[in-house]
């Protein structure tokens, strides 16, 4: 068993996202990342599918140069090659679930 709490010892970078792996298992890799408020990760794509889960805040989702606003509670998932982007409107905690095949530091790489 694993455990991990997203909401707890939360802390945000003040130049760039916050990226924390939280969770390394046999079928995926969780993280959370911390937007303090008008921070953003540019657009950008993953080969592989992934779930993002707004824990807590307000973004705005880009897919594809469309805007959704999420609000806390609301999940996305999307395939493989689709380009988003995220920006956080106020500071925002987010779950996003990698298959075992990706990399958290691609993540961490995004700018």
């Amino acid at each position: 068993m694993k455990r991990a709490s997203f909401l707890s010892n939360v802390s945000y970078n003040e130049t760039k996202p916050k990226i924390d792996v939280m969770l390394d298992t046999e079928v995926s890799k969780e993280i959370r990342i911390a937007l303090d408020r008008e921070q953003e990760m540019k657009e950008h794509q993953t080969p592989f599918p992934i779930m993002v889960q707004l824990l807590s805040g307000e973004i705005d989702f880009g897919v594809n140069g469309e805007k959704f606003r999420l609000l806390s509670g609301d999940i996305i998932s999307l395939e493989g090659s689709v380009p988003h982007d995220l920006f956080a409107i106020e500071p925002s905690i987010i779950r996003l679930s990698l298959t075992k095949s990706d990399s958290a530091e691609r993540v961490r790489n995004i700018q």
